[in-house]
């Protein structure tokens, strides 16, 4: 089977969502390989989500995020830590990349070389979603709702557009904090810090 490949003409600045029943997982994958400058996801109903690339002050964010959780996980030894273009498999179907995301390492060994290759059929323990201006928020904490409902035992959804930043946990309210300055990952990630307050925008 033949398909368009999808391009950032095609998608304009915004995201564009597809009811798809008939890409199989190696589709899928394909579909992602050809396309490495978009982020795609798959919903748990089928739904392809095909988003633009970034801006550069969102990029900008995502790079300092991804190099404070890859440097702390480098010293704690006890995970792996993952990117924006790492996609994982949820026990829900649905196929999720987050901004940034942990996953303890005896999960991650437990896997076969060829599950690793792909979308990890795994939730991971720690996942972060930036919010970038072209982004629902009500989107955003669905999503962050969904990966609790998977498996996540915390979860940051990161709003620099209002400078907010929302808290997930299994079995506990969300938590809304008004321009924090820091966030601490005790105890699904001992001693980890990120200095939220410096990510709202470029130094000048």
């Amino acid at each position: 089977m033949t398909y368009a490949a999808v391009t950032t003409e095609s998608i304009a600045l915004f995201p564009v969502n597809l009811k798809i029943s008939w890409l199989t997982d190696e589709q899928f994958e394909r579909l992602c390989a050809e396309n490495p400058e978009l982020r795609i996801e798959l919903t748990a109903q089928g739904e392809l989500i095909v988003m633009p690339p970034t801006g550069s002050e969102t990029g900008w964010s995502d790079s300092e995020i991804n190099a404070a959780l890859n440097l702390w996980s480098k010293q704690d030894r006890t995970g792996l830590t993952f990117g924006s273009s790492a996609g994982f498999a949820l026990p829900n179907g649905a196929k999720r990349s987050p901004e940034a995301s942990w996953v303890k390492r005896e999960r991650w060994s437990a896997l076969a070389k060829e599950q690793r290759r792909g979308f990890a059929p795994l939730c991971p323990d720690f996942v972060i979603e930036l919010r970038s201006p072209t982004d629902s928020l009500p989107v955003l904490q669905a999503k962050m709702q969904e990966y609790l409902e998977n498996g996540a035992q915390l979860g940051w959804l990161l709003d620099p557009l209002e400078r907010r930043v929302y808290v997930y946990q299994p079995g506990q309210p969300v938590i809304m904090l008004d321009d924090p300055e820091t966030l601490s990952g005790d105890p699904v990630l001992p001693s980890f810090a990120l200095a939220v307050r410096e990510l709202w925008e470029p130094p000048e």
